[in-house]
């Protein structure tokens, strides 16, 4: 038999039959004994297990009222871009010959990032953007073909973000309820980090918390060194309180940072760039000890929760922390200071990027402030805030 006498595949046709008959408030059966087919048939088309001939096809339509077309269509083939690899791969797997990933158009570059640098819960729960094959033993930064599996328009729209503040994806719940169905894709990451990923291109906004001891002020001394440049907004998220996380009842008294360095504390550290290993650091400095005397400082964990879970499960004494990440998991909190969560985004991508205004119109909202402001320990006085680089 010739390729054009084949029967053509389900896969090839978009099926509508289900919806339209819910819309008739038409039950299977009511439908077959209309169009005189079976309920089994109904069932069948309708879980794409069966395509009809002309003849049923016909006979739906006329029962619903409807054209063919209406139930039945072409399905568009899927789209396929290119797009520069960020991040790491997932480990050679011989049974995957595809990676999830999440897609952004970040200014004029496509960037494809793999969903599993999401962490292990949401790179369960955050569906992929599209499918790139042939990418095993690429490296980051080598172009890359994706499949994509979702509207292109929607994926455009999507913003994304790294930092180190999980309340981000609070604000990208309350982005959906508004005018439009954007939504944050929240890359967890260290203040310098985060940074550096804004600079290089790789995300439209980044989050940090560096506190300068000498001026006292957070993130602008940083900033105004590293970017030298007025053409970046800086918009105060939240203000937080930071400090030390601790097992409940302080089994080990720590109150100051000597105590930290006590042979009988373990610490959980943050990696280098994080605004709290800038913290550590910073105080111990001005302790006059030397790093080498914390037993644990070279363990470190990517997030205010992996710092949290490590002392809850016992890995750990101690460890510097936001206090929303300590009630979460149950810890006590030892408060050292204040410091302001800034949002950093380039002018340009504000004026490009279809939704990205919106993101800062959401996060000065009654509704969001007051769920962020039950988080605990978080003040949302200075949110929208806009700061000056000059």
């Amino acid at each position: 038999m010739g390729q054009a006498s084949r029967a053509e595949s389900v896969e090839h046709f978009q099926n509508h039959l289900k919806a339209i008959r819910l819309a008739h408030d038409l039950s299977q059966g009511e439908l077959a004994g209309k169009a005189g087919i079976t309920r089994q048939a109904i069932s069948a088309i309708e879980s794409h297990l069966y395509l009809p001939t002309t003849a049923v096809a016909l006979r739906l339509a006329a029962a619903l009222g409807c054209r063919v077309e209406d139930l039945f269509s072409l399905a568009e083939a899927p789209e396929v871009i290119g797009g520069r690899l960020v991040g790491h791969l997932p480990r050679r797997d011989e049974k995957i010959a595809t990676v999830r990933v999440k897609v952004a158009r970040v200014g004029a570059r496509m960037i494809v990032r793999p969903v599993t640098e999401l962490g292990e819960v949401l790179s369960y729960s955050v569906p992929a953007d599209g499918y790139a094959t042939d990418v095993q033993g690429q490296e980051s930064g080598a172009m890359v073909s994706v499949t994509l599996s979702r509207d292109r328009q929607a994926i455009e729209q999507e913003i994304s973000v790294a930092g180190c503040d999980p309340a981000i994806f609070l604000a990208g719940a309350h982005l959906r309820q508004g005018k439009d169905q954007t939504s944050i894709v929240g890359w967890t990451m260290g203040s310098m980090a985060a940074l550096r990923a804004l600079q290089q291109g790789e995300v439209h906004v980044a989050g940090l918390h560096l506190f300068d001891p000498t001026t006292g002020e957070s993130n602008l001394p940083f900033l105004r060194r590293a970017l030298k440049s007025a053409n970046y907004d800086v918009v105060t998220f939240a203000t937080w309180e930071e400090g030390f996380l601790v097992r409940p009842g302080n089994p080990k008294s720590i109150r100051t940072i000597a105590d930290v360095a006590d042979p009988l504390v373990t610490l959980v550290n943050r990696e280098e760039g994080a605004g709290a290993r800038l913290m550590l650091d910073q105080r111990l400095r001005a302790a006059g000890i030397d790093s080498a005397q914390v037993r644990g400082y070279e363990h470190t964990v990517a997030s205010h929760f992996e710092v949290a879970r490590a002392i809850a499960s016992y890995q750990a004494d101690v460890g510097i922390g936001i206090r929303s990440a300590a009630q979460l998991f149950g810890l006590d909190f030892v408060p050292l200071q204040a410091a302001r969560y800034d949002l950093v985004v380039p002018k340009a991508y504000l004026k490009s990027h279809p939704t990205l205004a919106h993101l800062f119109d959401t996060i000065v909202s009654r509704s969001f402030r007051a769920e962020i402001d039950a988080l605990g320990g978080y003040d949302t006085t200075s949110t929208g805030t806009v700061h000056s680089l000059a």
